[in-house]
């Protein structure tokens, strides 16, 4: 009996390999992610998709259970996040505070604005509230972390410390340090939004599809991430999944452009759809003529002007709001030294200021837009003409 004893507390009631412990806690810690980009991001913080009470209390008790998070303050912190994006009052914003300490510091940043009365009154609505939120979840969230040690230990001895280790660090690190921090510091971007937002990787499966965060923060409200052919988000496939089994109603995705090519006139219908899609408009605008003509630029420039020329593309796409004062001064030096690169940069400028009209009427707003092309037209600037051709075609209507 002993023997027996001594043999559970060295191995625990569950003996497995270091492999077959390794592939425990990457599953254990994948369903938190999963919990954290379903549950918490996707349907309670922006309300993109209806979860079954079953699926949503088991989210919720597996996070009491693995992190010991507090879904009112999490949301909270999120909806803030986006509210106040890359400014003083962002919680976390690498612009702000660094790149470094929201990547090593991200919990701490965390657990601070979570203390933050006024942001949870503010921004906290419509997350639960229930007997079981109010007297255990977020009453005692230690005691949930503290159960899943026992867990732990009681399935693998000793070994079960490290598993609960890496539970408990798993998103500190992953969601508040990497996808707060290196989310809005290094990566790529489909969509120029009012913010610094990157994608980290078109393959979202690691994070849960978090990975595809500038996609996110162009549509938040878009229960699904991935926005290319190429990119995939597996958080996604799981909504997809629980929508079959009926445990899921999704209730937003991000829109897409309607392009109807018969469609050869500038109305108000073209105005609505444009306006609908103007992030879609500006992701193609920088894809379909300010990369272009770089490029033509580029091949005829001389040696010297090619270096500086290549360090422009970022420059020329990116939201002047979210460039600092250097990046603005040398954007506007190589615009002075390059006409046409100047001139589709104004042109883009120019059809943002169209849509920014937000009391002009609807015979004013079709005008602005047919002038916008027949100047366009008549750049003698081939990739601008072609944009500007491209745009009756646009429609709020079905094909």
């Amino acid at each position: 009996m002993i023997d027996v004893l001594l043999g559970w507390l060295a191995q625990g009631l569950w003996p497995l390999p270091w492999w077959g412990v390794a592939l425990f806690a990457l599953a254990v810690t994948h369903v938190t992610i999963v919990s954290v980009t379903v549950f918490l991001h996707r349907h309670q913080a922006h309300r993109a998709l209806a979860l079954h009470p079953v699926v949503s209390h088991f989210f919720r008790f597996w996070l009491w259970l693995t992190t010991g998070m507090v879904t009112r303050e999490w949301v909270s912190i999120h909806r803030k996040h986006h509210a106040r994006c890359e400014t003083p009052e962002d919680p976390h914003s690498p612009a702000i505070l660094g790149i470094e300490t929201v990547l090593w510091r991200g919990a701490e940043l965390y657990r601070r604005e979570a203390e933050n009365d006024e942001t949870l009154a503010r921004y906290g609505q419509g997350t639960p509230d229930d007997w079981l939120e109010r007297r255990l979840y977020a009453a005692h969230p230690a005691l949930g972390i503290g159960l899943m040690l026992v867990i732990d230990l009681a399935l693998f001895g000793p070994l079960g410390l490290t598993v609960w280790a890496v539970q408990m660090v798993w998103i500190p690190f992953w969601a508040a340090g990497v996808i707060n921090g290196l989310g809005h510091w290094w990566g790529y971007r489909n969509f120029e939004s009012q913010d610094r937002s990157t994608n980290l990787s078109p393959i979202g499966v690691l994070i849960g599809g978090e990975e595809l965060h500038n996609n996110h923060h162009a549509f938040p409200s878009s229960a699904k991430l991935s926005a290319r052919p190429w990119e995939f988000d597996i958080g996604w496939a799981y909504i997809r999944l629980l929508s079959i089994l009926g445990l899921a109603r999704v209730r937003r995705v991000a829109p897409r452009p309607v392009i109807r090519p018969e469609k050869q006139v500038i109305d108000m219908d073209t105005v609505r759809a444009v306006l609908r899609n103007r992030i879609h408009v500006t992701a193609n605008y920088a894809r379909e003529v300010m990369v272009p003509v770089l490029r033509d630029e580029w091949r005829r420039a001389d040696a010297s002007c090619r270096d500086a020329l290549k360090r422009a593309r970022s420059l020329l796409v990116r939201e002047r709001t979210q460039l600092d004062a250097a990046a603005r001064g040398r954007l506007d030096q190589m615009l002075s030294l390059n006409e046409r690169l100047k001139t589709v940069y104004e042109f883009r400028q120019q059809l943002a200021a169209i849509w920014s009209r937000k009391t002009t009427g609807s015979e004013t707003l079709v005008e602005a837009l047919q002038g916008w092309c027949a100047r366009a037209e008549a750049s003698g600037i081939e990739a601008l003409q072609n944009f500007a051709r491209s745009l009756p075609h646009y429609t709020v209507a079905a094909t």
